[in-house]
């Protein structure tokens, strides 16, 4: 709520109207799953509390951004006076609890127990979690969800799984691929021409973001019983906004809530961010990637 509310106040202090500033306010809730992750040794992600502070963190965030994208879909159907709404809405509120129990019941009683039997073939592993993923995904679009929440979903389930950690590590190539194609679409739809309009925001938001997201998580985990050293580190490692925000402000202007303006700061600020908290953590914290030889872990 401290994120929105500073969120919504720059975004109307910049003229944006309030619908348009509610939509950056919730954008900047979400911290990063891919810097979170990318940007965390596989030692400390599996084998440490940080690690289980950091999941559990982006995980929830990750909940409450789907369900800001489905709340945001139904809006624009609401709003463009659609007959069928309000049966959308019903289907999705049916569909949403309905692919989760699919999930759990496929991966306990099928996917797990294919998954023990042919654990000594690795490709047949790695195709096998690529086919869960895919279809669950198709699954989650035939049912009025979208591709992300199903393959969301799709790995929330596999994720308490023996093999979960083979299949992260396996998978890692893929993953890298999609992050380049990702940030390659953000910038191909990028309309340059906005850039003098929102460059003043976009810095305010992506400063906001950087300055007050370490401090308050910090204390938050302080308070809760946390290390100052661990708080620290979780802070910053989770101190940027979210490809999710990135998500929810093209989701927006796809269904007409907010502006190409609104949706243009929402992108820039979060690539601002994803800029300099790569900086800072790389420089700061182990990570694979790390300049220095002290800091680097795998």
């Amino acid at each position: 709520l401290l994120f929105a509310g500073f969120g919504y106040l720059i975004a109307v202090s910049f003229g944006f109207s309030s619908t348009e500033s509610l939509v950056i306010a919730a954008s900047s809730i979400f911290s990063s799953t891919i810097i979170g992750l990318k940007l965390l040794p596989t030692t400390v992600l599996h084998h440490r509390h940080t690690g289980e502070i950091i999941i559990s963190i982006l995980l929830l965030q990750d909940l409450i951004a789907i369900g800001l994208l489905m709340f945001l879909h139904t809006q624009g159907q609401i709003g463009a006076n659609d007959p069928s709404a309000q049966q959308h809405l019903l289907t999705l509120l049916i569909s949403f609890p309905t692919i989760i129990l699919v999930a759990y019941l496929s991966e306990k009683y099928i996917l797990q127990r294919l998954f023990l039997r042919f654990d000594t073939i690795l490709e047949y592993v790695f195709l096998l979690a690529i086919a869960w993923c895919l279809g669950l995904a198709e699954l989650a679009t035939s049912m009025g969800l979208s591709h992300e929440i199903g393959a969301f979903i799709a790995g929330v389930a596999i994720a308490s799984g023996p093999i979960s950690q083979f299949i992260a590590e396996s998978l890692k190539p893929l993953r890298d691929f999609f992050l380049i194609i990702f940030f390659f679409t953000i910038g191909a739809s990028f309309d340059i021409s906005q850039l003098g309009n929102i460059l003043i925001p976009a810095i305010i938001l992506a400063a906001f973001a950087l300055s007050l997201k370490p401090i308050v998580f910090k204390k938050l985990l302080q308070l809760s019983g946390e290390d100052t050293t661990v708080a620290t580190e979780v802070g910053f490692r989770v101190g940027q906004l979210s490809e999710f925000s990135i998500l929810l402000g093209a989701l927006a202007l796809q269904v007409g809530v907010i502006g190409q303006s609104a949706s243009q700061l929402i992108q820039l600020a979060t690539l601002l961010t994803f800029i300099v908290s790569s900086y800072l953590i790389v420089f700061r914290y182990p990570t694979p990637i790390a300049t220095s030889d002290r800091l680097r872990r795998d």
